[in-house]
């Protein structure tokens, strides 16, 4: 049966799926819980009908850029007010689409299941806060959230940089600009040095991928703002090392001291499936810019970091594996589950043997 592209994301939206995957030849299938499963009774979509959805989706800027890139990001608002970021790419067989499902309303830390320090981190007033994870890891919700949040209590300006604009943040206690890459500034690195002279309060970056972009947002969190940005890596302390790794040998030092006076918090995250049906529950590494992991930072100590964070938890921090077993405690997460998000399967089992020690606050 052909299945209308409405109904396609109707569908996404009804069944809490994250994803939408549409690909010349197979049924058009979704992610729910992680799981890909095809759409039932629908038909296999041919190369024509994915081109000529992208052609109705896109302006001519980013059929442009998708003629010459031969890939192209873009977000898209359907007929129901739901929101969905999309990449559509070229491959064999023609031309397929990834559709990931936003959130139509932004929601608090607390209801996305968030540790409740990172509700702090909303109240600090400059520096780097990092929030990294695969892809498909929750990471732009995150930021989404605490922006609004900011939004909420704060009379101040908050400008977001992304591409695309996933969440829309109306004016609240604070004023907020986003800018879109492609779209009303040309890149990230560009925009980032422009918005020094937009009076902002917050910055929203939303990804470092390259040196230039990386140089740009540190430069930002020397001046007095507070910059939020995600990066692509499995762990905290993975974030900081590949943050120094990108700059060319003979700048490391210096940017090993940058880094450890800016950073104030890097948010490692993956989206565990909750025993809820449709549930996914975050599992969530935070390292805190405390003044042990700011010099462990600068002498370039970071093989000890875990150690610090292990050790922290008074404080707020906590390893992947701690809070992994913080969540089946809560009753929020399977054990087989956390087993099979946990990158140090020992450490997990060590800490699920605690009653107390690496639990949420």
């Amino acid at each position: 049966m052909l299945i209308s592209w409405h109904n396609l994301l109707r569908q996404c939206a009804d069944m809490g799926a994250t994803d939408l995957h549409v690909q010349p030849g197979a049924a058009p299938r979704l992610r729910c819980q992680g799981r890909l499963e095809a759409v039932a009774d629908a038909d296999a979509t041919s190369p024509e009908a994915t081109l000529d959805l992208l052609r109705e989706l896109l302006d001519e800027s980013q059929w442009d850029e998708f003629e010459r890139r031969m890939h192209v990001d873009f977000a898209v608002t359907d007929a129901d007010g739901n929101r969905f970021r999309a990449n559509a790419y070229r491959q064999e067989g023609g031309v397929a689409l990834a559709i990931r499902r936003l959130q139509t309303h932004v929601r608090e830390p607390e209801m996305l299941n968030l540790p409740a320090t990172l509700r702090e981190l909303t109240a600090v007033r400059d520096g780097l806060v990092v929030v990294t994870g695969p892809t498909g890891s929750g990471k732009t919700t995150t930021l989404a959230s605490l922006v609004h949040v900011i939004n909420s209590e704060r009379a101040c300006h908050i400008l977001t940089i992304e591409d695309p604009i996933e969440y829309v943040h109306g004016n609240a206690r604070a004023l907020v600009s986003q800018r879109e890459v492609r779209r009303t500034v040309p890149d990230f690195a560009g925009a980032v040095r422009a918005a020094l002279r937009e009076d902002p309060d917050v910055i929203l970056v939303g990804e470092m991928r390259d040196l230039e972009t990386m140089r740009a947002t540190l430069a930002a969190a020397e001046t007095g703002h507070l910059v939020f940005s995600t990066m692509h890596t499995g762990t905290a302390v993975g974030a900081v090392e590949r943050f120094v790794g990108l700059f060319p040998a003979e700048e490391q030092d210096s940017i090993r001291q940058q880094l450890s006076l800016v950073l104030r918090a890097v948010v490692a995250q993956r989206l565990v499936p909750g025993v809820r049906e449709t549930e996914l529950v975050p599992a969530v590494e935070l390292l805190l810019g405390s003044n042990a992991v700011a010099n462990l930072i600068r002498t370039g100590r970071t093989e000890q970091i875990r150690s610090v964070m292990e050790g922290s938890a008074a404080d707020g921090m906590r390893t992947l594996e701690q809070d992994l077993a913080a969540l089946v405690r809560a009753g929020k997460i399977t054990r087989d589950d956390a087993f099979r998000h946990a990158r140090q399967p020992e450490q997990l089992k060590m800490w699920l043997g605690h009653d107390r020690v690496g639990g949420r606050r």
